[in-house]
């Protein structure tokens, strides 16, 4: 049995590291990245309204111009 002893230790070594460790999943952090993430996609969304909007623009006096002729 000296192997449960080395687990016994190995566990015994890996509880003094754990106070040591930053606890990374607090979960402000996925709150703080779900915000950000969100704002991103309202930002291309609204650049991609804009560039279509133009987009439109552009083509309505393209068939004006060729109307008139």
């Amino acid at each position: 049995m000296a192997r449960g002893n080395q687990r016994e230790k190995a566990r015994e070594k890996n509880l003094k590291k754990q106070p040591k460790q930053k606890k990374k999943d607090d979960g402000t952090t996925f709150k703080k990245r779900a915000e950000t993430d969100a704002e991103i996609m309202r930002q291309k969304q609204q650049k991609a309204l804009e560039a279509k909007a133009t987009e439109n623009k552009s083509e309505d006096k393209s068939s004006d111009s060729t109307q008139n002729k």
